[in-house]
């Protein structure tokens, strides 16, 4: 039996939204056609911060100058370790290079778990293990301000 897959996986976050890639709706893929965070593969060898340092590069041509790991998501396909960081340029000026779309999302959309695509012209659906993880996320911060 194989090594399960690694994933270094980015919550990019600008006040209270959230950039989401909109994958490209190929059926060979993981999540065809449904919002997903930006990040990907490991390579061999490669710690999950440079991967996802090397992947948000790759795919918009953005790393936030600070990136903090939030935690890791295991499930019997793949691991997933998240980081979170500043969305510290406007969309606008990201340089999609990997997916269909990009997004800024708000709390309402991501506990809706779809959104409107303006390049798909149409409601596409959230990852189940996104949206889950982003509400993980939201939770967390939340009992950070209270605390």
């Amino acid at each position: 039996m194989g090594q399960i897959p690694q994933v270094a996986i980015a919550i990019l976050h600008h006040h209270d939204r959230y950039l989401m890639q909109l994958r490209d709706d190929i059926p060979t893929i993981v999540y065809p056609g449904h919002w997903a965070f930006f990040g990907g593969h490991l390579n061999p060898g490669e710690s999950p911060d440079a991967a996802v340092r090397r992947e948000l590069q790759e795919e918009i041509g953005y790393a936030p100058s600070q990136l903090t790991f939030f935690q890791r998501f295991d499930s019997e396909s793949v691991v997933r370790h998240v980081f979170h960081g500043p969305l510290e340029r406007p969309v606008d000026q990201l340089q999609l290079n990997e997916g269909w779309d990009l997004a800024l999302w708000t709390v309402a959309d991501i506990h809706q778990g779809q959104r409107y695509s303006t390049r798909a012209n149409q409601v596409r659906p959230l990852g189940v293990p996104h949206q889950q993880i982003l509400l993980s996320f939201l939770e967390h911060r939340r009992i950070e301000q209270v605390l």
